[in-house]
This record gives C-alpha cells, structure tokens and sequence, in this order.
C-alpha cells in the first residue's frame, strides 16, 4: 500500500512517496481533482525544497498498482523500492535503510490510504525516534470517520498533523528567501493564489 515521506521541516530531508494508481481510487474523503492537486503540490514542494526522495510501492503486481507516474516524472533520479508485500513500509529493510541513508530525524509522511499506509509508518518511525509530520490533505481514505480516527491514534502517539501549505511555510521560513519562486508554486496549485501573485508584480 501507499503513502509520502518527507524527511525534513527546518531541516531538508527525504521524501518516500508511494500513491499507487490502485490504491488512490480507494480514496473518498477528497474529490478525485482536489486529491491529485494535493499530492502533486506536496510533490512539488519537495522539489522545490531539494528533499532527497525515496519512491517506493508495495505488492504492485497486485491490486494496489504502480506508482503514479507524475510521481515519477517529478523524482526520475529517485531511488525507488518495490516492496514485495510489506503493508507497513517500516517492516521492509531497503525502505528503512534508504531513510537512514539520509542522515535526517524528521519525517513528512503522506499517502493511501491514511489509517493504514501513513498511520502504521508514522507510528513506527515514532518508536525509533523521528520526529514525524504527516501531511493531511495528500492523505486519503473511505471517508471522515476513518480519517479522523487515524489522525486522532497518530496524535496520540505524538505525529504533527499539518496541511501542504503549512509544510511549505514552514519550509521556507521568509518570503525574502524566495518569492517568486515559492509564489509560482503556490499560483501552479491554489488558482486564487493567482491574484496575490498578480497584485505583487503590478507593484514591483
């Protein structure tokens, strides 16, 4: 099954991801459009930010299927791990080596479906000491309840829950970093974000 790791708020990281063309039909608490938009912008701000990327899939032969290939068209020099089964990527060796690789102690963890492939991940690099992050609007599943009762046993065991936008802010730390930069990411996946951007550049 499949989820997003992003290593790094403050500290830039890795980014497992692992959106399987399978499993992202399953999800149902996000419009199809709005979902792929999240994940896409959550993709895009680990590019942007230069966080090293693990992708990876579990059981792809199967029902789950493969990567989606924005995924891979975004990251193409991205290790990738195929995991012949593992549900929880945790329990695969290559997947939990390749996070070491990094160096880092945070974690940003997105995917499908939330209770399962993000929660049991989280949960596990909780256990080893990570700081983990997980990215709730680029998490989805069957519906509201399950949702919520994902997010309330990830809490409880201390994971942050945040949205992409706060992940790419906090990332960031100061528009004079970068502004039109991080503008045209934001203009790419928040329409109205648009008119900001334009209201900025009638000024300059």
């Amino acid at each position: 099954m499949s989820p997003i790791v992003i290593i790094g708020p403050g500290k830039k990281g890795s980014e497992p991801f692992y959106y399987q063309s399978g499993l992202i039909s399953l999800v149902q608490d996000f419009s199809p459009g709005e979902f792929k938009n999240n994940v896409l912008a959550t993709a895009a701000c680990g590019k942007y930010f230069g966080l090293p990327t693990i992708l990876t899939t579990s059981f792809e032969e199967g029902p789950n299927g493969p990567l989606v290939p924005e995924l891979i068209e975004t990251f193409p020099d991205a290790p990738y791990i195929a995991r012949p089964g593992n549900i929880n990527a945790w329990d695969n060796e290559d997947f939990v080596n390749a996070v070491k690789a990094t160096g880092k102690k945070q974690l940003i963890i997105a995917g499908v479906v939330t209770e399962v492939c993000v929660t049991f991940p989280a949960l596990s690099a909780i256990e080893e000491g990570y700081e983990v992050f997980v990215i709730t609007d680029a998490s989805g599943t069957f519906n509201d309840v399950t949702r919520h009762s994902a997010w309330l046993r990830m809490q409880q065991a201390g994971v942050q829950l945040m949205n992409w936008f706060a992940m790419a802010g906090e990332l960031h730390r100061d528009w004079r970093n970068d502004i039109e930069g991080l503008g045209a990411l934001f203009s790419e996946h928040i329409p109205n974000y648009r008119n900001l951007m334009t209201s900025y550049a009638t000024r300059q």
